[in-house]
């Protein structure tokens, strides 16, 4: 009895830690944080239990990119084409991340369906990965998928428009 005590003590904290950063395979997340960004939350989760005040960020904003890709995006494999983002990239409301500056255009390098897209930094660095990309209404039960383009039918020399993009937390 003392040791199911014990572990039911010692695995809901964990289990609800486990969901607030979002890496348990059952929390509601289609977004892959870079390692340096879920320390970051872990960070801002142990700081909001000791009662500590989170800072605002410091520095000048660099322009970071978006990367339109096809179902195999991963580094520089797959990749259609790169849409820098304004400084700053984005507006924060609640849960809830906007790309500033929408639409966005850029001319393609390669041709091919548009299928993934990731957020990197100035250097390249991928923040954000797995967001998917699609027309209005193609998601899941209707829904928006994350990145909102005109056409998922990406051609070389064709401008390619990124209508919005919204990462909802869960």
């Amino acid at each position: 009895m003392l040791k199911t005590l014990l572990r039911r003590r010692v695995a809901v904290p964990l289990l609800a830690l486990g969901l607030i950063a979002g890496s348990l395979p059952f929390a509601d997340a289609a977004v892959n944080y870079a390692a340096t960004v879920a320390t970051g939350r872990l960070n801002v989760v142990a700081a909001l239990i000791n009662s500590q005040t989170l800072a605002a960020p410091t520095g000048t904003a660099t322009a970071g990119q978006l990367v339109i890709g096809t179902s195999a995006l991963s580094g520089s494999t797959g990749v259609l084409v790169t849409i820098p983002l304004a400084a700053p990239c984005c507006t924060v409301s609640g849960k809830t991340l906007t790309l500033a500056g929408t639409p966005l255009s850029s001319n393609p390098t390669t041709s091919g369906t548009a299928a993934l897209a990731e957020i990197r930094n100035n250097a390249g660095t991928t923040i954000a990965s797995g967001l998917t990309v699609g027309l209005a209404g193609s998601g899941a039960g209707g829904t928006n998928p994350d990145i909102v383009v005109n056409t998922a039918t990406v051609a070389t020399g064709v401008p390619f428009t990124v209508n919005s993009g919204v990462i909802n937390h869960p």
